[in-house]
Formats: C-alpha cells, structure tokens, sequence
C-alpha cells in the first residue's frame, strides 16, 4: 500500500531534523513542541537583535547631540537631569539673565541628557533665528488638540500650518481690520455695563477688567452685533479662561492621563465650550438670514454664508455690520478628523489671552502714569474736533495713544519667553554655533526689551515717546518727549509736531514674534486696542482707587522686571 503525501512530508522532516532514536519515530506534538520553541526562540533574537540597534541608535544620536552642543557656549551641567531642578525652583528668565551675562549672547542650557535649550539674546541672530526655525514645540500644537480636538491652525510643523496662516491673515489684516473701527462705542457700552455691577461693591481687579474687554472686543469683532446680545457670553468667557488655565498641564503628559478624573472634567468643559461655539454660530446664521431676507439682491449670498455656517464658520454679523468674518478659507478642504469649530475656539483661546495681557498692561500704566492719560485725552479731543466721524476712531491720529500701546506691550509681552524649534534640520547660525535638529530654542523677550543697548539707559522705564519722534514742523499738539507737563495747543487742529516710528524695524522689538512664525494678529490687535482705548478714554478717566497699592516703577531682578499684584481700578465718567 502506497503511503499517503502527509505520512512521506512528516518522515522527511523527521529525517532531515535527526529525530530518529534506535529506530522509533517522534510523537507528532513533540515535533510541534520542538517547532514553537524554535520559532519562539527566533522571536526572541530578532527582538533582542531590534531593541539593541534601537538602543545604539538612541546613544549615537545622544553623541551626536553632545557633539554639536560643544560648540554652544554654557553652564555645565550640576547632575544628569541637567538644570531642570534649578530651573524649578528660579525664575528661568533670572537663570538665563546669569547665563547671558557670563557666557554671550548664545547660551546653552541642559534640561535633561536628552533635552537642550538654546537661548538667544542679541537681536540679530534672533533674527537670523527665527527665519531659519518656523516650527514650534509638539507640546503647543498639543494642548490646542487635547482642548478642541484635532485643527491644522495651531500644529508644530509650519509647512503644515503655511497655508492657514495666510488665511488667517488675510482675514484679520483686510475685512476685520476695517470692522474694528466701528465697533467701539458698542464694545464700550456692553463692557461698561458689566463693569459697573462689580463697581456698585467698589473697585474692580485690573485683571478682570482687561479678560472682559479683551473677551468683548474679540467676540464682538468676529461675529458682530449678535456676540454683544447673547445671553451665555459671560459663561462661555469663564470656560474659555478655566480650559486656558488647564491646557498646557494637561498638555505636559507624554501620554493622554485617561486614567486621572480631572482629565475627563477638564474634557466636560472643552465639550460644553464646543456646543456654546456652535450656538452663537447658529445665531450668527439666524440673524444673518433676518437680514438678507431684507435684500432680495443677496440671494446668492445667503446660500454662500449658510454652507459656510455648516461647516462651523461664524459668517454673520447684526444688522450694522454688512462686512462679515468669515472663516471659510480657514476651515476649506479640511481633514476627515478635524474639528470645523476647533479653528474658531482656537482663534478666540489665543486672542483673548494676548490682548488681555496688553490690555492689563496698558490699564496699569495709564493709571500710574496720569499726566500720558491726560495727554492722550487731549489728543483724542483734538482729533474729534477735525475731520473723524462721530460714530468711528481714526486712531492713525492718536500717535501718542498708538506709542503707549506699543509701549505697554514692550514693556511687559505675552510671554516671558519667545519659543521656536527645527523638527527636521539643523541649522549653523553665522557665528558658527550649530543648533541641532529638536532643540528647544527661546529669546528671553523681557531681556531683550530691557537691554540697554537697544533701548537707550532708560529700557526699564516707560516712556511712550520712545516710538515718536519729532517732525520740526509746527502743529496743534505740543507732545513733550517726558513723561510730564501738559499739552499745549497751537494753530491746525489734527495734526501732530511728532511721527510715529515703526516699532517693527528695531529687531530687538519681538512681543508679537518675529520672522515667518510671527504673530499674524498684530496688526488687528494694536488697531483694536488702541480703538477701544480712544473709545474708552474719551468717555471715562481711569483711576486708582484710594486703597489700592502700586508702583509706577516696578524693581528690576537680574534685569528682569518685578511684577506688582493687580491694581484695583475705578472709571469715573468725564463731565464733557
């Protein structure tokens, strides 16, 4: 009888694997035992053979790191963690101020074997720098993501982000620039009457005051008259400013803590914040409708501005405002994952928390510094007496407003620290020092905006007329170059002895960054600002209140300024 194929392939295998003794065969699950552990063993070697190219990998990227590192000059490091225990217990601006002092304008730091910071002082090679680094830290484009779901506006690469950027821009710099000088008065009014309420008790925290203005005037801006009449505004502000409390912590997990409790409130209120979003964009579309029902001429309109509300846009605005925002080409051709409100929650995250700090910064300085206020009034009553509109701000004339908000945001910028790094590529800046790829790279803004150097013996002190300088020409408004005395007027109302210089053409100017990676809202925020100031200056006078404790001269520590708690505040209305 002829054996079957599967008895022949199991004695050939036998056969060939010596498993015969005295003449016996092998059972049948001895040789699958024999086959596993084989197999298994295989297994092992090749994992043990990837971990240990993996591990070589990681220690010779570790030399190779150390190697270019030794051309940057800086402290050695006190311990294998390098400085992060001394960076946690100092100010790291106060440990870089050190750093710079003793070793250049290039300074390196070692936050841990693998982790190394890189910080920059003298303003050309910032601005060398920030041309060459335009991506930012993963854990930036991380906490957007963690709070409004996935959004290409806020990620670390920038050829990823490129192309919204410019969107973004466009939008800021061309139909909402125009919108923001006519919405003023409005703004005023709503802020005013929220104001007032906390006032009846007496004074109101400064802090307070800039979060709600800066709140208003953003929200007012983007979607217009409906923002001011909506009745959960106050409860969408306090979400916006606890999820900003909370992102960068949640953020700083190298894996999504699902297992912590306070992850998933966090993640409740990042909801409810999405659903309030989407609300006051349904109403941006209803109001809208109302209002193109009025214009049969806007037909084709009212179809554009409903599917760009579908896809999570605000494109409405009250009745006042015809010219609507719209982030149509920001939320164009997105992701399958992204989230079509998240680059408005985004817009609004970032927005409110810089121009808060400006505005908070302005408001302490105006209040300390009396005599720059009452100037600034007084120009303001001048423009008005000319050629401006009774219902618009023309603040290209308040030269000496648009200096102390310039001023203001040198003084005290949205961060202490500028941050930029290179995901891909090193760079050889021109003094010869290498900056290895994933470098955390920082300008210690606060010591370039107080370096004499660049600013004169007075950089730790506020002078507005800094940015101004003097025409020789005769005019209306004698602006003196101090801080004191009073305006005097002469002959052509509306114009001005001085011209306002352009902060951007002094390098070392960088509250809003520099570069292609820079700030693509300045513009609109130093216009906004300076609009609702000439708004709100020219109704109200702002003062200290009588128990409040501050100091127009704040102490400076390792050339870094000493910040004072919030003064409370008072807005008394002008008799004229």
């Amino acid at each position: 009888m002829k054996p079957s194929p599967t008895t022949s392939l199991l004695h050939s295998l036998k056969t060939n694997s010596g498993a015969y003794d005295s003449g016996e065969v092998q059972e049948p699950s001895q040789f699958l035992t024999d086959f596993v552990t084989r197999e298994f063993n295989a297994f092992l070697w090749i994992s043990l053979i990837a971990i240990t190219a993996l591990l070589l990998r990681k220690v010779l990227s570790l030399f190779i790191l150390w190697a270019r590192a030794r051309s940057i000059p800086g402290p050695p490091c006190p311990s294998f963690y390098g400085h992060s225990k001394l960076i946690t217990r100092q100010n790291l601006t106060e440990v870089l101020s050190v750093s710079h002092k003793k070793y250049g304008s290039v300074v390196k730091l070692w936050l841990g074997p693998t982790q190394l910071l890189v910080s920059i002082k003298d303003p050309t090679l910032i601005k060398e720098m920030l041309l060459k680094a335009e991506d930012k830290l993963p854990l930036t484009g991380r906490a957007f993501r963690l709070a409004f779901g996935p959004s290409s506006l806020f990620v670390s690469s920038f050829d990823q982000v490129q192309r919204r950027r410019e969107s973004l821009a466009r939008e800021l710099n061309g139909r909402l620039i125009e919108r923001v000088t006519v919405i003023p008065t409005k703004v005023v009014d709503c802020i005013m009457e929220r104001i007032y309420t906390f006032m009846a008790k007496g004074s109101i925290d400064c802090k307070i005051v800039s979060q709600q203005m800066a709140f208003t005037l953003l929200g007012a801006t983007l979607f217009g008259d409906t923002f001011l009449a909506w009745s959960k505004a106050s409860i969408y502000e306090e979400l916006l400013m606890m999820i900003a409390k909370d992102a960068c912590f949640w953020a700083s997990y190298g894996v999504t803590p699902f297992w912590k409790r306070g992850f998933w409130r966090y993640q409740q209120l990042c909801t409810k914040l999405k659903f309030l979003t989407q609300d006051i964009v349904q109403q941006c579309r209803k109001n809208c409708r109302l209002f193109c029902h009025m214009d049969e001429n806007l037909h084709n309109g009212i179809t554009n501005m409903g599917r760009e509300s579908e896809c999570g846009a605000p494109s409405c605005c009250g009745v006042a405002m015809r010219d609507n925002f719209s982030l149509h080409e920001l939320n164009d051709d997105l992701n399958a994952r992204e989230e079509p409100c998240g680059n408005i929650m985004g817009v609004m995250f970032h927005g409110c928390l810089t121009t808060a700090g400006l505005i908070c910064n302005l408001l302490e300085r105006l209040v300390t510094h009396p005599e720059i206020q009452d100037k600034i009034y007084s120009e303001i009553i001048m423009a008005r007496n000319g050629s401006m509109k009774q219902d618009q701000q023309c603040v290209d004339k308040l030269l000496l407003l648009l200096a102390t908000v310039y001023e203001s945001a040198r003084l005290l910028p949205a961060g202490p620290l500028l941050q930029r790094c290179s995901l891909k590529h090193d760079f050889t800046l021109k003094t010869g020092a290498t900056i290895p790829a994933g470098a955390v790279l920082v300008v210690p803004v606060q010591l370039v905006h107080m370096d004499d150097a660049s600013w004169g013996q007075d950089a730790n002190e506020f002078n507005p007329y800094r940015f101004l300088s003097k025409t020789g020409n005769g005019s209306d408004l004698v602006l003196n170059a101090s801080s004191t005395g009073n305006a005097e007027k002469v002959v052509n109302p509306g114009e001005s002895s001085f011209i306002l210089n352009d902060p951007n053409d002094n390098a070392a100017f960088l509250p809003f960054g520099s570069g292609t990676r820079a700030c693509v809202g300045q513009k609109f925020v130093i216009q906004g600002v300076a609009t609702l100031f000439a708004s709100l200056l020219e109704r109200y006078e702002i003062r200290l209140h009588s128990g409040s404790q501050s100091d127009s001269k704040p102490t400076m520590k390792n050339s870094v300024p000493q910040l004072f708690p919030s003064p409370e505040i008072v807005f008394i209305r002008r008799n004229s």
